[in-house]
């Protein structure tokens, strides 16, 4: 009886461990009842439409951000509405590196005439596809590199906009008597230092005792490392927060009394902690490059466009925007510097160049540019140390930026 005892107890726990494994768990016929699960949009590869101009924008964040993603998503519908017979689709939180050149491959291989790539880390696996796929166009934003045929790079003098709300900055920071102003910085690149220095440049136009604290959080979409950063800056003092990442987190971090400053997108100062929002329109430049690539008009390049494309803003300062509450306080005479400078930058009367005349005297006393000269768009783009022709080069922060220059092992 024992015996029989315990085979009956082995055979139960065999049973029991099939039962667990799945064996016979569900029946075929049950299986094909369960809903097919639902695929994030954005996630997979999209396919082309028949007939159709299709071109493909490759994200590094969320289409919905909140700031850098989902202004190229907004000038994405804009493209829709404007050019005829197109067909768009985007690839959401695409990695730099090995993800991006697998995912802009893909693109190609399903047959998309233009593919752009929005993330200075996506330049090379763009470089690498459009050499490979001649017949498709692919533009690369914020990098340097082009073939002069298929590949090309796209970038706005967002320098214009931050010069802007650097004014802004020493305003408000002057009228609240608290000259610490921070900016929040992503990558060690050209790209990060030249729009730090803009905003220095400019808050020493209506604050010159004004200091720029920086927090580097290698990252350019985090909202929980953006809101960090922004905490540390406002617990070190700033009154005043910038960002050069994709999130409104200097606005949503300011403590009462102080105040950030967002980027990217227009929708996104929302409360009123935020003095105003660096953002930009792409849609005017996407549907003009669709429309040159489809009449086979348009070559690889380099394109770099000032404030008068009509492309980027400064939020409350545009025609039918209104002010934020932090702004309209502030003194008259800094309001109309600010208004007047933006009025000849629509002009096409003041571009980035002008931004960065001289003189320009960096934070550790040398004179980087001299009076009467201006940088070149190489010393804007460029490190030395990255390999670039430049001669003045964006490696130095301006007088009034207290951090040290950011190692450039991370890239």
């Amino acid at each position: 009886m024992k015996r029989l005892f315990v085979i009956g107890l082995v055979v139960f726990a065999l049973a029991m461990m099939a039962a667990q494994c799945g064996g016979g768990a569900t029946k075929p016929a049950e299986q094909k009842k369960e809903a097919p699960k639902e695929e994030k949009k954005g996630s997979q590869i999209p396919a082309v439409e028949e007939g159709k101009y299709n071109v493909a924008f490759v994200y590094v964040g969320p289409h919905d951000d909140g700031g850098w993603s989902q202004a190229h998503d907004v000038a994405r519908m804009v493209v829709e509405k404007s050019v005829d017979n197109v067909h768009t689709v985007y690839v959401e939180n695409v990695a730099e590196g090995a993800d991006a050149e697998q995912v802009i491959r893909s693109l190609a291989r399903k047959g998309f005439n233009v593919i752009f790539t929005t993330s200075f880390g996506y330049m090379d696996a763009s470089e690498m596809v459009a050499n490979e796929f001649p017949d498709v166009n692919v533009i690369h934003l914020t990098g340097f590199k082009s073939n002069k045929t298929n590949f090309g790079n796209l970038m706005g003098a967002m320098e214009d906009i931050k010069y802007l709300a650097g004014m802004l900055a020493g305003s408000r920071a002057k009228k609240d008597g608290n000259p610490k102003l921070g900016y929040i910085a992503t990558f060690p690149i050209p790209e990060e230092l030249r729009l730090g220095n803009a905003f220095a440049l400019g808050a020493q136009k209506t604050c010159p005792e004004c200091k720029v604290d920086v927090r580097w959080i290698f990252t350019w979409h985090d909202p929980i490392k953006e809101k960090e950063a922004a905490s540390s800056l406002f617990d070190g003092g700033a009154q005043v927060v910038m960002t050069g990442a994709d999130t409104p987190a200097p606005a949503v971090a300011a403590p009462k009394g102080k105040w950030g400053i967002t980027y990217d997108f227009a929708g996104n100062c929302t409360v009123d902690a935020c003095l105003t929002s660096m953002y930009w329109n792409w849609g005017v430049v996407y549907s003009r490059i669709i429309k040159e690539c489809r009449d086979k008009t348009w070559k690889g390049g380099s394109e770099y466009f000032d404030a008068d494309s009509g492309a980027i803003g400064l939020y409350g300062f545009m025609e039918g925007e209104k002010l934020q509450p932090g702004v309209a306080e502030l003194p008259e005479a800094d309001l109309k510097l600010i208004k007047d400078t933006l009025a000849k930058m629509l002009k096409g009367e003041f571009t980035r160049f002008d931004v960065f005349a001289g003189p320009i005297t960096d934070n550790q006393g040398k004179v980087v540019v001299p009076e009467g000269k201006k940088l070149e768009q190489a010393d804007l783009d460029g490190f030395a140390q990255f390999g670039s022709p430049c001669k003045t080069c964006m490696y130095w922060w301006n007088q009034n930026i207290t951090a040290e220059l950011p190692s450039l092992d991370k890239k």
